[in-house]
């Protein structure tokens, strides 16, 4: 009869091989992200409330059956506190990557919104004593110049563009924000219940602003409304727990490596269902980003 420590092991091992299959998935289903976002009748921030606001309904119905379940509840203020740090890292993420898309290129602040990696790497092995390996390292940038590659011509480093793309690299550091605190959370609570909180407090924050902006807030006709019923199913309630349920799983730092692969993969959908050109350098450049992950991981055993 199998030991207790050699069923845990094994539990480990098939709950990691689950979470290296959910997080590409997940990064397949935030891909489709910016093809809603291209596609919604509303503002930029106002998509990105739409987008958490309708998948609450989903995501609380999930969250009544895992606590029913036995799943664990916030019961202390510093429950709650944790939580809202994730729905506030996640909400200035869409907020502050909307708003740098009028004020640079969208190649631009695309890119730069994806380098989450190195924050997050740096970031957990200050905080959290994740090993960093040199393999890891070569993995991180050999993905993130494969995204730089994908971008090929589009990407311009143009001093008009200054503070646009520094509002993109803030993006990118609280995304990572995001990544590093949900993968804390994913020790105490359930995908389901951590997903509900932060797409509260994401859609409580993001309502306002848009407000301010002045940008109109609900589609005008059937087609926009389920434009932004797909952002929150398929990007927001499918992909996005997907990746909340591997970082229970996998090192935040190789997690967020592996989320490089969603602009490549939002890259073959704008040429599949938009029919935006794909050329051999952009492929190549989502075949070095694949590469990259894969070194990535073999670094971070």
């Amino acid at each position: 009869m199998p030991d207790a420590a050699a069923i845990t092991a094994d539990d480990a091992s098939r709950s990691q091989r689950i979470a290296l299959i959910a997080l590409p998935l997940g990064a397949l289903g935030i891909a489709f992200a910016p093809i809603f976002v291209r596609l919604s009748e509303v503002g930029p921030v106002a998509t990105g409330f739409w987008r958490v606001a309708l998948a609450v309904s989903v995501l609380g119905l999930w969250m009544g059956s895992d606590i029913r379940s036995g799943s664990r509840r916030p019961t202390s203020a510093t429950d709650y506190a944790r939580l809202t740090l994730a729905g506030l890292c996640f909400a200035g993420d869409l907020a502050v990557w909307h708003i740098s898309i009028h004020y640079t290129s969208v190649a631009n602040s695309t890119l730069l919104a994806n380098f989450a990696p190195i924050f997050v790497a740096p970031a957990a092995w200050l905080l959290f004593k994740e090993r960093l390996t040199g393999r890891f390292v070569v993995g991180m940038l050999l993905a993130l110049a494969g995204a730089m590659v994908l971008m090929g011509q589009s990407f311009q480093l143009n001093a008009d563009h200054l503070f646009g793309d520094a509002l993109a690299l803030l993006a990118a550091m609280f995304y990572g924000g995001y990544i590093l605190t949900v993968g804390r959370l994913r020790a105490t609570f359930s995908t389901a219940t951590i997903m509900t909180w932060t797409a509260v407090i994401t859609a409580a924050v993001l309502l306002p602003i848009s407000l301010a902006a002045g940008e109109p807030i609900l589609p005008t006709t059937a087609a926009g409304w389920l434009v932004l019923a797909g952002l929150a199913l398929v990007s927001h309630a499918g992909g996005q727990s997907l990746i909340a349920y591997a970082l229970a799983h996998l090192p935040a730092s190789f997690s967020s490596v592996s989320l490089l692969l969603q602009p490549a993969a939002a890259a073959v959908l704008a040429w599949m269902l938009l029919g935006e050109p794909l050329g051999s350098l952009q492929a190549a450049g989502a075949a070095v980003i694949l590469l990259g992950v894969l070194l990535a991981r073999r670094g971070s055993r």
